[in-house]
């Protein structure tokens, strides 16, 4: 049974990106599942620290970015959220290759949520866990 209360594709959650950061990261939308949201990201010019490592702000942006997203899938409409504390550990350095995190909930409040999400590189082994705190607001209408 699915977690959320606003259905949305993959495409549409990626559409709702362009123009921002995650579009500038690379950051691409996988998979929208019962529970649980993934992306990938790559390990290039874009995300890698001067020493050419996998940036841990990239890896934390991707965290942030899938947690808030889901999140906002779990809301009903006339509520959004907005990132309270992240917290990640890196454990495992990269040079190149590509990145996919998941994200799943460990805490679905009326004010707050918990999101727990893992990043692993191409062979399957973690790179990085993050756990994202998030306020639930009225929502606001958009700027122009």
């Amino acid at each position: 049974m699915t977690i959320w209360k606003r259905s949305a594709t993959v495409e549409q959650v990626q559409a709702a990106c362009q123009g921002t950061l995650v579009e500038h990261l690379g950051i691409r939308f996988l998979e929208v599942g019962d529970d649980y949201l993934k992306a990938s990201m790559p390990v290039d010019h874009r995300t890698v620290q001067p020493y050419g490592l996998l940036h841990g702000g990239a890896t934390a942006a991707l965290a942030e970015t899938l947690g808030s997203f889901g999140c906002l899938l779990c809301l009903p409409e006339g509520q959004n959220c907005v990132g309270l504390e992240i917290n990640a550990n890196h454990l495992r350095a990269l040079r190149d290759g590509e990145v996919v995190a998941t994200a799943r909930p460990v805490h679905r409040g009326r004010s707050t949520h918990v999101w727990e999400i893992r990043t692993e590189d191409e062979r399957g082994k973690l790179v990085s866990v993050a756990r994202l705190t998030l306020l639930v607001v009225v929502a606001r209408p958009s700027r122009p």
